[in-house]
């Protein structure tokens, strides 16, 4: 659930958040491409930083 305040709607919070600037889609998707796609990491270990960065956040998990 966002904590930011985004448009009403049916569609997932990540799609009408970036609605509202849809020029940092581009970027995010880039950035996200090359953090999931081109990782040399495995999933496993890139999930564990995930969420340590979202404990040190305080970000519950």
């Amino acid at each position: 659930m966002a904590r930011l305040e985004i448009p009403p709607g049916d569609t997932d919070d990540l799609y009408r958040l970036f609605g509202l600037a849809p020029h940092v889609s581009e970027a995010a998707a880039a950035l996200s491409a090359a953090v999931y796609g081109n990782s040399k990491l495995p999933v496993r270990v890139r999930e564990l930083m995930r969420m340590r960065i979202a404990q040190i956040n305080d970000c519950h998990i």
